[in-house]
């Protein structure tokens, strides 16, 4: 293939990723799988895992892992704990709480992001996964998980309407546990500050353990839908059509 042919390729390419920019993954599942998930998803789009096992903590409003800060939006009346269950490391409750819970029906997620924790990174990150236990035992239907990239819009986790949703097995014994792995990503952009907070209000909720983190490049995740866009299509026809071009013109 000569020059002027891999330029239209690579153009036809970019129109392409450039319609898949607005990508945004979401990983659910137990730690042994999600972890996986999460790793496999960053070094799929070319970058490297970042990662920190939580220990050496201690409880406060906000606590610097050096990379990263972690401050609890609720000025920190949560506490830290040394673990829970089977998971990777020290882990902070977070539970779920909103003044009016008892008669809320819990359509808007914005009203129990004090109860949660917001990670501000020293470098851009872009996709952020961690550990949470003791998640769906109680209150249902439809407790969810939340994060949120620099104050944008809530990004639903996870949800579970029965116990069930939230077992897995268990990353040593191999039993049934409430513990889980949850990320985010969004090509979208860069962002320093990572959000997660619940709204199952009633219910205990430890996040931690472990955090992972990356930066990936912008439109480098694949597309989160099958079929493209039309105007996409039309784009890239005119791309094919300028490959025709380019045939046309080299055979005379």
């Amino acid at each position: 293939m000569n020059n002027s042919l891999k330029g239209l390729v690579a153009a036809s390419t970019m129109v392409l990723a450039g319609a898949a920019n607005a990508t945004i993954v979401t990983v659910f599942d137990g730690i042994t799988n999600g972890v996986a998930s999460f790793d496999s998803t960053v070094t799929g789009a070319g970058s490297t895992v970042g990662f920190d096992i939580w220990a050496g903590m201690s409880s406060g409003v906000s606590i610097d892992r050096g990379d990263y800060v972690i401050t609890q939006n609720d000025n920190g009346s949560g506490g830290v704990s040394s673990s829970y269950g089977t998971m990777s490391g020290q882990v902070i409750s977070i539970n779920p709480n909103y003044p009016n819970a008892a008669s809320h029906p819990r359509t808007d997620p914005m009203d129990y992001f004090s109860s949660g924790i917001t990670f501000t990174f020293d470098s851009a990150v872009n996709a952020v996964g961690f550990e949470v236990g003791d998640w769906a035992t109680c209150c249902h239907p439809e407790t969810e998980l939340f994060m949120s990239f620099d104050g944008g819009a809530a990004i639903k986790v996870a949800s579970a309407d029965t116990n069930a949703d939230g077992l897995f097995p268990s990353q040593v014994s191999g039993a049934n546990v409430y513990e889980i792995f949850v990320a985010a990503f969004d090509d979208t952009g860069d962002f320093t500050q990572v959000s997660f907070w619940g709204n199952g209000s009633g219910e205990v909720l430890y996040a931690g353990g472990q955090l992972r983190y990356a930066l990936l490049d912008q439109g480098s995740l694949p597309p989160s839908g099958s079929v493209p866009e039309p105007a996409t299509m039309a784009l890239f026809g005119l791309g094919l059509a300028g490959l025709g071009y380019s045939r046309k013109k080299k055979k005379a």
